[in-house]
């Protein structure tokens, strides 16, 4: 993303989760607090693009042109990305895990959504400094309490160190912890996503968890030369493809073992299947979920 700049992507990325919240029955994801982080004129300007793309199909209807151009903006894996990720941490959190790592936190609202869980879970929000920063400034508008137990922690992926960045805000290295990457992989060259993979396995204790998403091979490629270009003309072009079948190896180079790696197919048999809205899978997303192994330290693989 370009320097000093606000994600936009994490912006429409709270408007895509907002929409879904106050518009979809069934809910895959309720993040019922999604609209207010996002201040009015941007909610305007978002809404005047949408409204200007719908006069290019006068022939269909409103409300199923208005899905069809958020499914086209990756509606379908933002929702269930994130009921991936919370479901899991649900899990973890029965399970005693006591520290919570958000990266690329965008407009992420769990820490206010679910105040239960900041009884015993400790929350670190990371993500480039421009965008936290707005991030920061929309809660000050809001007037929300910061709750004791959330720590925002501004990262650049590309030049910093997540473990260094870490240890500087109260992170406890023997914490069982859990790590939550969504919706950042694709921007980041390669060696990026195994550098701070690699991060992770150097704070965090064996049996620490690490979920990401991920794009397929670019063949398979969902989004359009459009998408594409409009993503590269704000700065946020896709940089980044895994192969599936090479995960597995990749990520136990780093001292990490793969237990899931949901298909296309899969997430659409999971979050997707029997709904009449139009909303589909994308057709070379990939949810990853790994753990920390004993006694490792990450290579480069």
């Amino acid at each position: 993303m370009k320097e000093n700049q606000v994600s936009l992507t994490s912006i429409m990325t709270a408007y895509i989760r907002a929409y879904h919240s106050r518009n979809d029955t069934p809910k895959i994801f309720d993040d019922f607090l999604a609209y207010d982080m996002i201040p009015q004129e941007r909610r305007t300007l978002i809404e005047q693009g949408l409204a200007g793309a719908l006069q290019l199909k006068p022939n269909t209807d409103q409300e199923n042109s208005w899905r069809f151009f958020l499914q086209s903006m990756g509606l379908p894996q933002v929702i269930s990305r994130s009921r991936y990720a919370e479901d899991h941490l649900e899990v973890a959190y029965q399970q005693g895990v006591q520290q919570y790592v958000i990266l690329g936190a965008g407009m992420d609202t769990i820490a206010f959504r679910r105040p239960e869980l900041l009884e015993k879970l400790r929350v670190f929000e990371i993500d480039h400094p421009a965008t936290q920063a707005f991030k920061r400034e929309r809660l000050a508008e809001l007037g929300w309490e910061i709750p004791a137990n959330l720590s925002f922690v501004p990262v650049d992926f590309s030049r910093e160190s997540l473990s260094k960045a870490l240890m500087g805000y109260r992170f406890d290295p023997q914490a069982k912890s859990f790590f939550s990457w969504l919706g950042v992989t694709m921007y980041l060259t390669q060696d990026e996503v195994f550098e701070t993979l690699r991060s992770i396995t150097e704070v965090a204790p064996a049996g620490s968890t690490v979920l990401f998403d991920y794009f397929g091979p670019d063949e398979n490629a969902s989004h359009s030369q459009e998408t594409r270009e409009n993503l590269q003309k704000i700065g946020e072009p896709i940089k980044t493809y895994f192969d599936p079948s090479e995960l597995a190896t990749q990520l136990s180079h780093l001292g990490l073992r793969l237990m899931e790696n949901l298909s296309p197919a899969e997430i659409q048999s999971r979050y997707f299947q029997g709904r009449t809205d139009g909303y589909v899978a994308s057709k070379n997303v990939y949810f990853a979920r790994a753990m920390i192994e004993p006694s490792t330290h990450g290579a480069k693989p």
